[in-house]
């Protein structure tokens, strides 16, 4: 968990002064083309933030607003993490909000009007850890209906007990109890139960997949609890179909790409409903390549980005979903849809034209705006150390 130091007074503000860290992890994922990641670097990242949890829990505080952008890594090379941006939390006997956490991270109680407490955090925990796997939001709702109707699509509909303690159920269900239609703006139905997680995650990873399921069950009295998490399978190793891999192998019955054009990092269609995994073909742990960051050519002394499909719109390496991000609060967001980095800055997506260490790292490597590319070295550093430190 981040380190406070200090705090001051500067023309009638209080500041906060606490310890520098690195990117954050949706800046990571981004660094790698939302590729996701090995389960190796995602169990290490899983057990840091079970530990955070551990001790919100022993002094009964939710954190309320667990993503991607608020855990950071403590170096930029190494694969450390720390949890930040307390803003919205609160203890658990002392609830302000009710409009709390991120939508692509909201659990199904606060969407439903229920009471909540720390089981709100293991939601969140889950969803990030789907993501990582898999690069994309695993409910990427573009409302809080369809937030709704994307997890009913893998998990089914919640019982009618918890539906009844519902103050809000007249907008998602119907006087039977019955989800009610959602379509999105692309007009897509989302329909109950119509896939698996196993299918969503492109995953055959039996420990993964159960731990995953215990995060987001409705019922929050029914969730894994942080201290209980850490004996979980998943995270001692055992029972893993697939720890002898670098990355969960795809479920049968899903499509492979493994054509000479899609085994390339640069290929791969960046939309939030067909995220695609590359079609890469599995090595055994430690010897998979690192993939290289973006390159970037210049035509007339102008960086041009040469990473795109032709398909892609000209914003889609900032990000990968229409209104990727959603804060609780507006005011803090970018209305551009441009990241930002933990201090507050537009994040500028360049890669270099700079020569390559072996495993794709830039030397000395410094994005188009003369700023050291830290996002490239921290992911082949942390992708190393992983696979180092599994075998």
């Amino acid at each position: 968990m981040i380190n406070f130091t200090q705090s001051f007074y500067f023309r009638g503000h209080l500041c906060i002064s606490t310890e520098l860290l690195g990117m954050n992890l949706y800046e990571f994922i981004k660094a790698y083309e939302f590729k996701g990641f090995p389960l190796q670097l995602i169990r290490r990242f899983t057990k840091q933030m079970l530990s955070a949890l551990i001790l919100l829990k022993s002094r009964r505080v939710i954190h309320c607003d667990l993503k991607p952008e608020n855990i950071l890594l403590s170096h930029p090379m190494h694969s450390e993490i720390k949890v930040i941006d307390f803003g919205s939390s609160c203890f658990e006997n002392e609830k302000v909000y009710t409009y709390i956490q991120s939508r692509f991270y909201r659990s199904p109680e606060v969407i439903l009007g229920m009471s909540y407490g720390i089981p709100i955090d293991m939601w969140s925990l889950g969803c990030i850890l789907a993501e990582l796997l898999t690069g994309y939001p695993i409910f990427p709702g573009e409302n809080e209906q369809e937030q709704l109707a994307c997890i009913m699509e893998i998990f089914g509909p919640p019982e009618r007990s918890l539906i009844e303690k519902s103050s809000r159920k007249k907008l998602f269900f119907d006087s039977l109890g019955k989800p009610r239609v959602t379509v999105s703006s692309k007009g897509r139905r989302r329909r109950p139960s119509s896939k698996t997680l196993a299918q969503a995650l492109k995953c055959d990873d039996d420990a993964f997949l159960d731990f995953i399921t215990r995060c987001l069950r409705w019922d929050p009295d029914r969730r894994l609890k942080p201290d209980e998490a850490l004996h979980h399978d998943f995270i001692s190793g055992n029972k893993s179909k697939s720890s002898g891999s670098t990355r969960a192998r795809p479920v049968a019955g899903t499509t492979s790409m493994a054509t000479s054009h899609q085994n390339s990092p640069v290929k791969r269609l960046n939309t939030a409903q067909t995220p695609q995994r590359n079609g890469v073909r599995e090595a055994s742990a430690g010897s998979r390549p690192l993939p290289e960051p973006p390159a970037t050519a210049f035509r007339n002394g102008n960086p041009v980005h040469m990473h795109r499909d032709a398909s892609m719109p000209a914003h889609a390496s900032t990000s990968p979903v229409k209104g990727r991000r959603h804060s609780t609060f507006n005011s803090v967001q970018s209305t551009n849809g441009m990241k930002r980095a933990s201090n507050g800055m537009a994040m500028a997506s360049g890669g270099t034209s700079l020569p390559r260490a072996a495993g794709g790292v830039p030397i000395g490597g410094r994005s188009v705006s003369g700023k050291p590319d830290l996002a490239s070295a921290a992911a082949a550093a942390s992708l190393g150390a992983s696979i180092r430190g599994s075998r």
